[in-house]
């Protein structure tokens, strides 16, 4: 027998489409609320702000996409083989249909310097780029930090690539210059 979700898990599964779909600013709370089908107080009384439920889909969002690149590298032993299989996540990510690019950037793009929204954003990608060093040093990169600098630039860059150019393929090419710049690298 399936359990009613809750509130809480509601209205998050309510904003996470609609953000991610239409974009933070766009959505207003009273089309989050009508989506998930709760009273106007259940969002206030658990998140009490838009800006709080705003972080709290991103923080879903964070840890999802960080699930799924460790999913990704845990299939492989080969320490290259572990870093390119970080592209390898993303190209999948930009294949699926109701791919719409980052949705920290969108997130982030018009909200206030030292808000919440940044906050997230900016504990998400030192994630990713911690991500991509420890596996840059695991690979013997001679400068890891640099590496991993550069690999985020190029994740960073095909999520906007792939959603601006709306071409999936942007990942393949992605990957290939992340692996140049692994085997330069790792020379």
């Amino acid at each position: 027998m399936k359990t009613k979700e809750s509130a809480r898990e509601r209205l998050l599964a309510a904003a996470s489409e609609l953000f991610y779909a239409e974009g933070v600013q766009t959505v207003g709370i009273d089309r989050v609320i009508e989506h998930a089908g709760v009273a106007k107080a259940s969002l206030y009384n658990t998140f009490g702000s838009k800006e709080n439920l705003v972080q709290a889909y991103l923080e879903g969002r964070h840890q999802s996409t960080l699930d799924r690149l460790q999913n990704s590298v845990e299939r492989h032993s080969d320490p290259k083989r572990r870093l390119l299989a970080v592209f390898d996540a993303q190209a999948e990510m930009f294949a699926e249909p109701g791919f719409h690019g980052c949705a920290f950037i969108t997130a982030s793009a018009e909200a206030p310097d030292g808000g919440l929204i940044q906050h997230a954003a900016d504990d998400y990608r030192v994630e990713i780029r911690g991500l991509l060093t420890g596996l840059a040093r695991e690979a013997g990169a001679s400068d890891p930090a640099a590496l991993g600098r550069q690999l985020q630039l190029l994740y960073d860059g095909g999520g906007l690539a792939a959603q601006m150019d709306r071409d999936p393929g942007v990942g393949a090419a992605a990957r290939a210059a992340a692996e140049a710049l692994l085997d330069a690298a790792t020379r």
